[in-house]
């Protein structure tokens, strides 16, 4: 017995009964990228091999979504793991709170090292979140990519790492479409008035998607090619793309986006899942991989299992909110999202609701909007969606099962007042749940606006 308890001492001392090491942890986010807008969600016209790449090596998530449809709330709620009225970062530009603690504290208790290049946070708020590295974080710079494969070919470090990779696309500006793009044949969705001025910019977010897509796929390459098998790569949207009903919206086009996967040997190849998952969920996933224990009181919820083993989530219920962006896209609203219905509570129905689409440059939207508008004179499609996007209820319910891109409010219809009564009730008392009190919670964040 005590040649054996020396022999394991021994052992000890020299690490060769040491615990493994941590996985290596890369995260690929887009940016302004709707779930249906790729090849794996069956859109033909647009390309996207890469994604395509991760979903056949690793696992799609169907019904992931942000907790806020604008950049600065959805990212500062990854990079927390907690709603955006509960980190301080509702309205865009806003960062969250300084003593709210972040994604990169989390892990360097766990011995990462954490490096965030390209659009991770918000801009330049990437600088008050600690990574250890922050770079390339100004608008557009997309060099970013280049940059952060350049880091992983020539980084010596033993320490396990985690890496974030933003890249700009497909925000706007979108670049022209490849002259061959036929866009008379594109399929637009029932939220578009079709005009050859939306088929045209409809082309350019496509040709936008596809650079994301190569980015995509040069980050995925060079991290295996240099961090080995041991590496759980997460790709995913910060929210949906810049389109009337999408951006800046509570509906599916603005919070729903794609998601997904890879861990070689532990997520299984060509897997799907449909669960009710939050972008919230990344952060304590992120930590369980990294061998800790997510801590209580976070509004995410490691969504390791699902990944790794298809377990079930635990959520029945998903909650969205969206405040503005100072003066810009200013229209307070709450939801709530079960697997068949969604129901939106609009906090300011007597006001107009704009975006930059409508009241920004050609380049955010303004001149095929204008098409839209000038349509809307003589073809009655085109007047009810442009009043539509115009003018909001205080309430809205829709059944995702028969009406995907909710377009048919079912409030006031008797056949469906008792879920209607439901979702009132649980938003309600999940508002209060994270201390919202709707537009006087709104008043107060907005005191403290950049």
């Amino acid at each position: 017995m005590r040649i054996w308890l020396i022999v394991l001492l021994t052992s000890l001392m020299s690490g060769a009964l040491a615990v493994a090491a941590p996985p290596n942890l890369v995260v690929f986010i887009a940016d302004d990228l709707s779930y249906l807008d790729s090849s794996v969600a069956g859109n033909e016209d647009v390309h996207t091999p890469n994604m395509a790449r991760l979903a056949a090596a690793g696992i799609t998530c169907t019904h992931v979504f942000a907790a806020s449809p604008s950049c600065a709330p959805s990212r500062a709620a990854i990079l927390t793991g907690l709603a955006p009225v509960r980190n301080g970062s509702m309205f865009n530009h806003q960062p969250p709170r300084p003593e709210v603690k972040k994604l990169p504290a989390y892990l360097k208790e766990l011995g990462y090292e954490t490096v965030a290049i390209g659009k991770v946070a918000h801009y330049e708020q990437v600088q008050q979140y600690g990574f250890d590295r922050a770079e390339h974080f100004k608008f557009h710079d997309d060099a970013c990519v280049s940059a952060a494969v350049a880091f992983l070919k020539q980084r010596k470090s033993d320490r396990p790492l985690c890496l974030m990779v933003g890249t700009n696309w497909p925000h706007v500006p979108w670049p022209e479409a490849d002259v061959s793009v036929d866009e008379h044949k594109l399929h637009l969705p029932p939220t578009h008035v079709d005009t050859p001025e939306t088929r045209h910019w409809r082309a350019r977010y496509y040709a936008a998607i596809e650079k994301m897509d190569d980015d995509l796929g040069a980050v995925f390459v060079t991290a295996y090619q240099t961090l080995g098998d041991d590496t759980l790569f997460i790709s995913f949207s910060d929210h949906g793309a810049q389109w009337p009903f999408g951006k800046w919206n509570l509906y599916d086009a603005g919070m729903r986006v794609p998601f997904f996967a890879v861990w070689p040997r532990q997520i299984k190849p060509m897997s799907r899942s449909e669960e009710l998952l939050s972008l919230m969920d990344v952060l304590p996933a992120l930590i369980e991989a990294g061998g800790g224990n997510p801590p209580d009181g976070l509004d995410g919820k490691s969504m390791l299992h699902a990944l790794t083993e298809s377990a079930p989530s635990s959520r029945d219920v998903l909650y969205g909110t969206h405040s503005g962006d100072g003066k810009m896209n200013e229209y307070p609203m709450r939801s709530i999202r079960t697997d068949r219905f969604k129901y939106i509570r609009n906090l300011r129905p007597e006001s107009e609701y704009h975006t930059h689409i409508d009241l920004g440059k050609a380049v955010d939207g303004r001149e095929y909007w204008t098409s839209w508008v000038a349509k809307a004179q003589t073809d009655k499609p085109a007047a009810l969606l442009v009043d539509r996007y115009y003018r909001r209820p205080a309430e809205e319910l829709y059944d995702l099962n028969q009406d995907p891109y909710e377009q048919h409010n079912l409030v006031g219809e008797a056949a469906f007042a008792e879920p209607l009564k439901k979702l009132q009730a649980r938003l309600s008392s999940g508002m209060a749940a994270n201390g919202d009190a709707g537009l006087e919670t709104e008043r107060s964040a907005a005191r403290f606006q950049k």
